[in-house]
């Protein structure tokens, strides 16, 4: 629940929220913290001698902001008061709440309820109209006067709703929402089906309207004392206003339709014509109400609800072994969202956005990019130097964006690769080659100096800022070049002892020393610019095949040292902090980017900071954010080089090269979530995904109205991975439901073939044919078509799908069956009866986790028939607690998750080593946790860990609000760790309206309430370690240390932000 309030005594309004926890609190924006700050702490109204109410619990605000009244429980009604502008020393603040207090009423199943506007504010009592259905399903209405008795500081005073000015119960049987109606007419307006009624609050008198057409409202919102906004159940936007007769009495209504939008949740006018429309089943919108009817100003991506999802890719594609660390912009998730006519498939990834601007084809081997600017006036880089095997290239840009490439270029050499181009002062341009050093002047095109090294030796490696360049001679030898001085030598040095060189480079912010790494004893070493003598030198990694092959020295974060990032030839990235005083390195971290070395390209900001672009097998973004270093994911695959392009045509772009071809596009500074969309205009209920097909198997519902009736029509579609485009249709029969897909690798005569398989469901129950629903299994033909290969009636809906050893596994009403596909049919082989309804299954081996509606999980295996045996479904397992299950996964061997309806996780655990059988066949509770949204699907993933991972990830959960959550189990080497410090931090961080942590993400539900998680760790709130002040993150140290920790707080912080890069 919200509700905004404004106390007299505030600047800004208060925000009134209701917790689905039956606690209340008001918060208000803090401007200058640009936090939320707390004005009233929670106030828990929890009532377990009265029953929840039926409808949607609700908050009701007084129109004289006296006094609001929460909905909770069927027949009750709490009454908030409001403090007003107190005369005596120690009245409370004026919008103050006071204590709540309860009214009882005889009206049950509210549908809609509201306060009345008073036609005087200082003598009439406030009034409540209440629309019900009566236990005969009559849609009733009774306006009750509050009776409200102040108490004092030991009584919380009294409430009564017991007097009743209007009871109508002729209402329409559709009535579903009562409006009031403020000055000049008064009254309200009642809402339904057919029919829109404006009522009298006093006389009773009525003025009904006849919708031409039928709508179901949803939502509503007023614009001024005459008009309002309706929405309706099919995103149909109406325009309705009172019309006056003599400026009081109410005439008519004129009621136009003045747009489609997303099937609205709430309507908020905002003024001038714009509207906030916001929406729980599509995108949310703000929209522009116009004389010729409305235009979409913005749109805001929503996700929710998320019925069904599968994980498209890991980072792995095309079989291909994932070895490396997980991070959140490897996974990119597929989601079935939305509801109907908003449904729609999401492809969603958390990552750095790439944005494509421009390609330039046929460009395959590139090995390095640079991006130059051909005259010292302009302000951007117009001219893109492109390096391949054995040549140069040159692309010039014009402002307007046109390409071309140039057969010369300002005396560059074109007949061998460029290891490094640069501007430089004094209008000059820098060229180094495998072979030689150029410096060139950029108005005339003249080489003015050169520098090659002796005995034919080949430069390896090159680093220049504005005054000296870095070279690598032979693997050998390091040298240092004036550039001021036309490329005089300002020192050299051999390293033989130390081992070849693998990369150097020198800041572009200092120019009082370079850095070296080097192959033998994977060290990196600080280097002298005058003499090339070691400063210092530090061993990165104890490893032997780990060698730094990339070194960049900048400034990621303001106000803080700059940082040392060293890219190992094992796909590790180390950094250090370096302290410029004493040229001291220090707070050495380790990142697994992948399994190869990242190469860093440089990418300046506008604040004077710079980002680090790492190419690898994933390409990372590298910045800082909030006083820490992130490793972000960039949605750029297969890119093997990249440089910054700020040219005029594409400002703040960055060139990327892949295998094929060359790019121009602008990368965000940061990382977000990026949503593609393919709008199906159904409710998208199941999801399946091919990897080998590239394509996806959906199940759909489609709604539609046909001459006032609703026709609901179920599809199995066929859509492309690449394109994001329908390929095929197959349309299920009449009053049939899709409620399952899944993707099969079959046995069929021997072989195994790929095949989709759907299960469905018929509305029509009554009648007498024993079918029930369908199994259906498709093929996919050359053509990417859908084919039917068989099809099974069965007995039961098709709750869910699954396949063990090559073989169908169902979930029908009270059965789980295994079917075998056979010369092109269905044969049933084994079944397993459950305790109510199976909804959902967990495949791993032959072993079957079966979510029943009411009894949790069990455990079958299936058992092949030997001797001419038939094969059979055994339970092996069971937990016995009621839970009323919506999905499970096995998340290890003989572990499983399970969600629930009332918002719970469990992991649960099979004891083999139990002393009984009944022992063994017990599913133990080892973790529990409120996640507070209801999960409708987990999917599992396995991605191999390093032996020092923090948490070991393991399933994705998708919920009916849109969110998409990591799961992951902790290895003994953290765990205690992570559990102790959730412990410690609960307590010290703030949260709205001061909830206590513990008691907020306890189990709960009807059975059973805890005290606290049960060994569940939550994530976001460990995180919240890296917001402490450094002596607040002493003290918590300290307490582990007291609990046998042996960890400092740089130690925890290391830990802390492992973990904040799986988001």
């Amino acid at each position: 629940m919200l509700e905004k309030i404004q106390p007299e005594s505030s600047p800004t309004e208060h925000l009134f929220v209701g917790t689905d926890r039956y606690m209340y609190f008001t918060v208000s924006w803090d401007a200058k913290t640009q936090q939320l700050r707390t004005e009233k702490s929670y106030v828990d109204q929890t009532d377990k001698t009265a029953r929840d109410s039926l409808a949607q619990d609700r908050c009701l605000l007084d129109p004289t902001h006296k006094f609001i009244a929460l909905q909770l429980y069927d027949g009750i009604v709490t009454i908030l008061p409001i403090a007003g502008k107190g005369k005596r020393k120690g009245d409370p603040e004026a919008g103050a709440l006071g204590e709540p207090t309860s009214a009882r009423i005889s009206d049950l199943f509210i549908r809609s309820s509201t306060f009345l506007h008073p036609r005087s504010e200082s003598r009439e009592k406030p009034r409540i109209a209440f629309l019900f259905e009566d236990n005969r399903q009559r849609a009733c209405l009774t306006i009750r006067v509050l009776d409200y008795a102040a108490g004092n500081s030991r009584d919380p005073g009294s409430a009564d709703l017991e007097a009743v000015t209007i009871s109508r119960d002729d209402l329409e049987q559709g009535a579903s929402h009562v409006i009031p109606v403020p000055a000049p007419a008064f009254g309200l307006l009642i809402l339904a089906e057919t029919s829109i009624t404006y009522l009298d609050d006093v006389t009773g008198d009525q003025e009904s309207h006849t919708l031409e057409e039928a709508a179901i409202f949803v939502a509503w919102e007023r614009v001024d004392g005459q008009r309002w906004l309706l929405a309706d159940e099919y995103g149909r936007l109406y325009f309705c206003m009172l019309i006056l007769e003599k400026e009081r009495t109410v005439k008519g209504f004129k009621i136009d339709m003045i747009g489609i939008t997303p099937r609205a949740s709430v309507l908020v006018y905002l003024d001038v014509g714009y509207v906030f429309v916001g929406s729980h089943q599509g995108d949310s919108q703000v929209i522009r109400i116009k004389e010729e009817g409305s235009e979409v100003v913005q749109t805001i991506s929503n996700i929710a609800p998320i019925l069904d999802f599968s994980i498209m890719d890991m980072g792995s594609r095309g079989g291909e072994s994932q070895t490396n660390e997980y991070s959140s912009g490897q996974a990119r998730i597929v989601t079935g969202s939305g509801a109907f006519q908003d449904g729609s498939l999401r492809s969603v990834r958390s990552g750095v956005g790439i944005e494509e601007h421009g390609l330039l084809g046929n460009l395959d081997h590139i090995t390095d990019l640079f991006s130059l600017r051909s005259t010292v006036s302009s302000e951007h880089v117009d001219s893109l130097v492109v390096s391949f095997v054995g040549e140069t290239r040159v692309f010039l840009f014009s402002p307007e964006g046109e390409v071309e490439e140039q057969a010369e270029y300002k005396g560059f050499s074109f007949s061998e690769s460029t290891i490094l181009a640069a501007n430089l002062p004094n209008n000059r341009l820098l060229q180094v080659t495998g072979t030689a050093v150029h410096i060139i002047d950029t108005e005339s095109g003249m080489v003015v100096a050169n520098w090659s090294p002796l005995k034919e030796k080949v430069i390896t490696a090159a680093s220049a800022n504005s005054e000296y360049l870095a070279l690598s001679v032979g693997g050998i030898e390091a040298i240092l070049l004036d550039l001021a001085k036309d490329l005089q030598v300002k020192s050299a040095r051999a390293f033989e002892s130390e081992g070849q060189i693998a990369c150097i480079h020198i800041p572009d912010f200092t120019s009082n020393f370079c850095i070296a790494g080097f192959w033998q004893g994977a060290t990196v070493a600080i280097l002298k610019i005058d003499s090339l003598e070691t400063i210092q030198k530090v061993t990165v990694s104890d490893e032997a095949v780990s060698v730094p092959r990339s070194i960049l020295l900048t400034h990621l974060i303001l106000d803080l040292p700059p940082t040392l990032l060293i890219a190992m030839a094992n796909g590790e990235v180390v950094t250090f902090s370096l302290d410029l005083s004493d040229l001291n390195l220090f707070a050495k971290k380790v990142v697994v980017l992948g399994t190869q070395q990242a190469n860093f390209k440089l990418l300046p900001r506008d604040d004077g900071l710079s980002n680090v672009f790492a190419t690898c097998e994933h390409p990372s973004l590298i910045y800082g954010s909030e006083g820490r270093i992130v490793y972000s994911a960039v949605t750029a695959e297969n890119a093997s080089c990249i440089c910054a392009f700020d040219s005029e045509a594409y400002p703040g772009a960055i060139a990327i090269a892949t295998a094929e071809d060359l790019k121009i596009a602008v990368v965000d500074s940061e990382r977000t979530t990026h949503v593609q969309t393919l709008p199906v205009h159904e409710t998208v209920r199941r999801v399946a995904y091919s990897t080998n097909l590239k394509a996806f198997g959906l199940g759909t519902i489609r709604r539609t109205l046909r001459a006032g009736f609703e026709v609901v029509q179920s599809h199995f579609k066929l859509a492309d991975e690449v394109l994001f485009k329908e390929l095929d249709t197959y349309q299920l029969d009449e009053d049939e439901l899709v409620e399952s897909v899944v993707r099969a690798d079959l046995q069929d005569s021997g072989d195994m073939v790929e095949r989709f398989v759907v299960g469905t469901a018929y509305l029509d129950d009554s009648k007498e044919d024993s079918t029930r629903g369908r199994i259906i299994v498709f093929a996919v033909t050359g053509e990417r078509l859908l084919k039917v290969i068989t099809e099974l009636p069965v007995k039961g809906a098709c709750r869910a799908l699954g396949v063990v050893e090559g073989n169908i596994v169902a979930a029908l009403v009270k059965t789980v069956v295994i079917y075998k596909l056979s010369a092109n049919s269905l044969q049933k082989v084994a079944s397993y009866r459950t305790s109510t309804a199976p909804i959902d299954l967990a495949v791993n081996g032959k072993v079957i986790a079966v979510a029943d509606l009411m009894k949790s999980v069990s455990i079958v295996e299936y058992e092949r028939g030997e001797a001419g045996l038939p094969d059979k479904l055994v339970e092996t397992a069971r937990h016995y607690q009621l839970a009323w299950a919506t999905a499970v996964a096995q998340v290890m061997e003989n572990t499983y998750l399970e969600s629930d309806a009332e918002g719970n996780l469990m992991v649960l655990r099979r004891n083999t080593n139990g002393v009984t059988d009944d022992d063994k066949r017990r599913l133990e509770v080892t973790s529990e946790i409120r996640l507070g949204e209801m999960v409708n699907r987990i999917r599992t993933f396995n991605v191999p860990t390093s032996a020092n991972a923090v948490v070991i990830p393991k399933a994705f959960l998708a919920t009916v609000e849109g969110s998409i959550y990591l799961f992951a189990l902790l290895p003994p080497s953290t765990q205690s760790l992570l559990i102790n410090l959730q412990n410690a931090l609960a307590p010290l961080l703030p949260s709205p309206g001061n909830i206590p942590f513990f008691p907020y993400r306890a189990f709960c539900n009807q059975v059973r309430q805890a005290d606290e998680p049960f060994r569940f760790v939550d994530g976001e709130l460990v995180e919240r370690f890296l917001d402490l002040e450094e002596g607040t993150a002493e003290e918590v140290v300290k307490g582990l240390q007291g609990q046998g920790a042996k960890w400092d707080v740089e130690g925890v912080r290391s830990v802390v932000e492992k973990l904040r890069r799986l988001r």
